[in-house]
């Protein structure tokens, strides 16, 4: 058994932040019917993200298919349908699809839906128990509703940018995205966590609800403890969080430090994550510096980020006379935070990420041996599910009209000649 058998999700979602929350879904056993755009004169079809590439899957022949890195990392244990919602015979089925379904998904801009008799209203006059996710960047209210939404952008309109990347009074300062689309990435798992409270509510009472999910609302809730020191104090002192390079706001030391070179006068960098004063003490140690620990500069870590510029030379120094090697395993057996910073060849062949399972290899219609990573969630009696590899455009739309309206061969072909499929 997975956790969300018999739920059926009808996924109207492209790109990443409504993918990603319907893999989560799916992992956890629900039946996730991505429903793509047929192929058409001017566009080939599909999510857009099966054609964000290179890198694409590699083919039985040792060709490039047309499916992109990026799509099947975001699209597991789904099954595809196709159908033009542009079209009265599409717009048609989706209703009868809707009428079946637990939860519809979609990340449209705010009125396309209801402009295809698609939106939440419509569709609970349906089915009153549907749990209906709405995906945009701003959300339906607000002066910035019409707007689309980026990650890119909202990373920069939230906030994020401004406090990530280096010191601006130090080389290579300035604004920096974070390396994935975090806000894409967030706005997905909150409306994961949000369909199944409501998910739990239409259980209770049968009344399904709207759920609003913006990216720019994610983005601004993830500034987390940053958000908090502004507006608890910030706002009043005149102080704005910024970038602070590989350092921490409100904890010293927590910042990557330079090591002594390796044996090819290549430079080495280790992170330091010192979370308490008892840590610190123990680091202190590790490195023979005992007196630190006891200055009282020093020896708490309000004190320790009041004086973090006094402090962090002084660390720097100390760094750099040992290897990598000697630090974390000198560091480690004193259990005081710190790791290396791993490229993604050596993320993949790390022993402890491949003995936790976190890549996985599924059988792929196009190929044999498909290398993805798997879903972090491990659920000891109702384990996520790794039966279907991320679908082709369309594969499943016989069985899924089969399954979910008992469509007949004749019927699907009267859906097709209509272009609704």
């Amino acid at each position: 058994m997975n956790a969300l058998d018999g739920i059926r999700i009808l996924d109207l979602s492209r790109v990443l932040a409504g993918p990603w929350c319907t893999q989560t879904l799916a992992d956890l056993g629900a039946d996730v019917v991505k429903v793509e755009r047929p192929p058409g004169d001017n566009h080939p079809g599909g999510d857009d993200t099966r054609g964000w590439g290179p890198p694409f899957l590699r083919g039985r022949d040792g060709t490039d298919t047309a499916e992109a890195a990026y799509y099947l990392g975001a699209n597991r244990n789904k099954r595809s349908i196709t159908c033009d919602i542009a079209t009265p015979a599409g717009q048609a089925l989706i209703r009868q699809l809707a009428a079946k379904a637990d939860v519809f998904v979609e990340n449209y801009k705010v009125g396309d839906m209801a402009r295809y008799g698609l939106d939440f209203e419509s569709l609970r006059a349906l089915n009153p128990k549907l749990v209906y996710c709405s995906i945009t960047g701003f959300g339906q209210t607000g002066p910035y509703k019409e707007r689309a939404g980026y990650d890119f952008a909202i990373q920069a309109m939230g906030g994020l940018m401004s406090v990530t990347g280096e010191r601006d009074d130090l080389p290579g300062g300035g604004p920096q995205k974070v390396g994935v689309a975090v806000a894409d990435l967030f706005t997905g798992l909150y409306a994961t966590v949000a369909i199944q409270a409501a998910l739990r509510h239409a259980e209770r009472t049968g009344e399904g609800q709207h759920i609003d999910m913006a990216l720019l609302d994610t983005q601004v809730a993830m500034l987390a403890n940053l958000g908090a020191n502004y507006l608890v104090r910030g706002r009043e002192d005149g102080k704005v969080p910024g970038r602070a390079g590989n350092a921490h706001a409100n904890i010293v030391p927590y910042q990557v430090f330079e090591v002594a070179p390796d044996a090819q006068g290549q430079a080495q960098h280790i992170i330091l994550a010192v979370g308490n004063d008892g840590q610190f003490a123990k680091f202190c140690a590790v490195a023979c510096q005992p007196e630190l620990a006891s200055d009282t500069r020093f020896a708490q870590n309000q004190n320790r980020v009041r004086h973090r510029a006094v402090l962090v030379p002084l660390l720097e120094a100390i760094l750099k006379s040992r290897s990598k090697a000697d630090w974390l395993a000198a560091l480690e057996a004193a259990k005081v935070p710190c790791g290396p910073i791993n490229s993604l060849a050596e993320v993949f062949a790390d022993e402890h990420v491949l003995s936790r399972g976190m890549v996985q290899r599924w059988e792929h219609p196009l190929s044999d041996d498909v290398d993805l990573v798997a879903s972090p969630l491990k659920l000891s009696a109702t384990p996520v599910r790794n039966d279907l590899p991320p679908p082709l455009l369309g594969q499943h739309t016989a069985e899924v009209l089969g399954d979910w309206l008992g469509s007949t061969p004749e019927q699907l072909a009267e859906l097709q000649r209509s272009g609704a499929v």
